[in-house]
């Protein structure tokens, strides 16, 4: 009769990265509020394995939050839109996909200051985040520089404070912010908000 073998121990942080992605989505819909017990059914563990990779709940919270903010998925999706392109389908696509991580992040800005207040390493990452962000979608920018009268730098810089507030519904300015779509945000940035009348023919060319 032959032994069934033991499935092996998945390694610290294996364990580590399964809880983190067990705890995200609860995370998003629950907040701060979500209970080690609903962690640990979502994870397929007993709630104490949690406690042998995180000292407590509030340290997986923050593992996660870093988790969900971490830049390099976003930057590597803005490098792979490319040069090749036309600036305003670049940033198009730029913009489609940031808004929609944004978008999936929105209710983790609810989540509890107290839990971060004292966490220097979160804010720096989160601060770091955004200017991996920003020089990803400056790369996009940078063949058109002689086209703005903005750097690059300063074009994506707009852009994210046009995503952010269109995702986040003017801050509690008012619903209209949240009405723009990708393309309204792109001609923002590159045209101002004036409408330009369409260019009347002149007498040469209507002769």
């Amino acid at each position: 009769m032959t032994k069934r073998r033991r499935v092996p121990a998945m390694a610290p942080e294996d364990r580590r990265a399964a809880l983190i992605a067990a705890t995200l989505p609860l995370l998003r819909e629950y907040g701060a509020a979500v209970s080690t017990r609903q962690i640990a059914e979502a994870a397929g563990v007993a709630e104490g394995t949690i406690f042998g990779v995180f000292p407590d709940k509030a340290s997986l919270l923050r593992a996660t939050l870093m988790s969900a903010f971490d830049p390099q998925p976003a930057v590597d999706a803005l490098a792979s839109i490319g040069t090749q392109v036309e600036l305003r389908e670049r940033l198009r696509e730029a913009v489609a996909m940031l808004r929609q991580g944004m978008r999936a992040n929105a209710n983790l800005m609810a989540v509890p200051r107290e839990l971060l207040a004292d966490d220097a390493e979160f804010h720096e990452r989160m601060l770091d985040g955004r200017r991996r962000i920003g020089t990803a979608i400056a790369a996009l920018v940078e063949p058109d520089r002689d086209r703005l009268r903005r750097s690059p730098e300063g074009a994506a810089h707009l852009l994210l404070m046009l995503i952010a507030v269109s995702v986040h519904r003017g801050f509690g300015l008012g619903g209209e912010f949240g009405d723009m779509d990708d393309e309204e945000i792109v001609s923002v940035l590159l045209d101002g908000l004036l409408v330009r009348p369409h260019p009347t023919p002149s007498t040469e060319s209507a002769s």
